[in-house]
């Protein structure tokens, strides 16, 4: 058994980067159960993750989201003192409450080449900045363990269907849907990842900047795509707008090198309230949802008055989060997605998965586990799944939860 160090990336919340290392911990028992149990080590004063490993696939590493690096550690020459005792301190199975420190010294490692996992530059997702913006490691850590629990027939692969399972396996790609897609954190985070994005925000400023955004880099970086944005009707009435995209990341252009093997994408955003997600995309269905879910910080209840005011400007483009004709606007977490959750379970294919992360001051994991049951869902709530909590800031402690849709049931 060889023993290995991912080297974390750094990140620029310094609130999420103390939090790191338990949540690529955690991301790596999850999506790669096949490997020793990680822990936290410290070599000549960086941060590592050691694991043990029989026969590792280094595009399981590639894949986590806060991997920067890999190092095999190559065996230190006998005449070194204290080459057993550091070996302890670095692999033991107990380690100490503070992370140990290994003398560099007598720490050998040999780097470990990981294959590209992105068909897209990772600027897609860092280049939009705006306030309340979902921290994108995050994203593309609740995406990575959602996808690890898809057993849907129709994840394919960019070289064919249902691809064997190990080494040889080619790049399956999915479609994700996210109902509350804001300005697409998640959506752009699926298409670097080589996935088909689809969402639903009722904000249609937030739509607008997505689209301009995304019709701006994909010229810019001369990717082979189409954009284009178009007026939803029914009856000859307005119902809001659509984005429909495509990317051709596998062809080469004179200001894009091609990615081998990388599929193409389609992505489609409709303006509307979330919990109309079925009826504005119909019969298609999804392999995976992904969703950052409001934190009710800033989401409160309004009167009668000025709820009836704003569903008038949207006319029947959609409510307002939370709001129904007829009645206050209540943006509560909880009602939200005591609401949504049923539409969404019924949006994904079986075998598919829900991942949505959540603030638990606002709705424990025991009530939400309970409306994912309710809505026919299988929920992951053992072992390394309770290990993801983590605090955003005085108000936010953010979790993660991923339920799936039990593949015996139909589609």
């Amino acid at each position: 058994m060889s023993a290995y160090l991912m080297l974390l990336a750094p990140s620029a919340n310094h609130v999420y980067a103390a939090e790191t290392a338990t949540l690529a911990a955690a991301e790596l028992a999850v999506t790669s159960p096949d490997l020793g149990a990680a822990v936290e080590r410290r070599v000549a004063g960086v941060d590592y993750l050691a694991f043990e490993a029989d026969d590792l696939d280094p595009r399981k590493i590639a894949a986590q989201s806060s991997v920067l690096a890999l190092f095999e550690r190559a065996s230190a020459p006998a005449e070194l003192p204290g080459r057993a005792s550091e070996q302890a301190a670095l692999f033991g199975s107990e380690p100490a409450a503070d992370v140990p420190t290994t003398s560099p010294s007598e720490v050998l490692l040999r780097p470990i080449e990981l294959p590209r996992s992105d068909v897209l530059d990772d600027d897609l997702v860092t280049i939009p900045k705006y306030r309340g913006k979902t921290n994108e490691l995050f994203t593309r850590l609740l995406l990575h363990v959602t996808l690890s629990q898809v057993t849907t027939r129709r994840g394919t692969a960019a070289a064919g269907r249902d691809a064997p399972t190990g080494h040889d396996q080619t790049r399956r790609q999915f479609d994700v849907l996210d109902p509350l897609a804001g300005r697409g954190t998640t959506l752009l985070t699926a298409w670097t990842a080589g996935h088909n994005a689809y969402g639903v925000e009722l904000d249609t400023s937030a739509f607008e900047q997505f689209a301009g955004f995304l019709k701006t880099y994909l010229r810019r970086k001369r990717l082979k795509h189409t954009a284009e944005v178009t007026t939803v009707r029914r009856d000859g009435r307005m119902m809001g707008q659509r984005l429909d995209a495509t990317a051709r990341p596998g062809e080469q252009t004179r200001g894009h090198r091609a990615v081998p093997d990388a599929p193409q994408l389609a992505m489609t955003m409709f303006t509307g309230d979330t919990r109309d997600a079925a009826v504005l995309f119909g019969k298609r269905k999804f392999d995976a949802i992904v969703t950052d879910a409001p934190y009710g910080v800033v989401h409160g209840a309004t009167d009668a008055r000025r709820a009836s005011r704003e569903n008038g400007k949207r006319g029947s483009a959609g409510h307002p989060t939370g709001h129904r004709p007829g009645g206050d606007r209540d943006r509560s977490p909880a009602t939200l997605l005591a609401d949504a959750i049923p539409v969404w379970a019924g949006q994904l294919r079986a075998g598919g998965a829900l991942g949505l992360s959540w603030n638990t001051y606002g709705l424990s994991r025991e009530d939400l586990a309970a409306i994912c049951t309710d809505a026919g869902l299988e929920v992951r709530n053992d072992g390394p799944w309770l290990q993801f909590a983590h605090r955003v800031d005085s108000s936010i402690k953010r979790d993660l939860m991923v339920a799936v849709k039990p593949a015996r049931l139909v589609s």
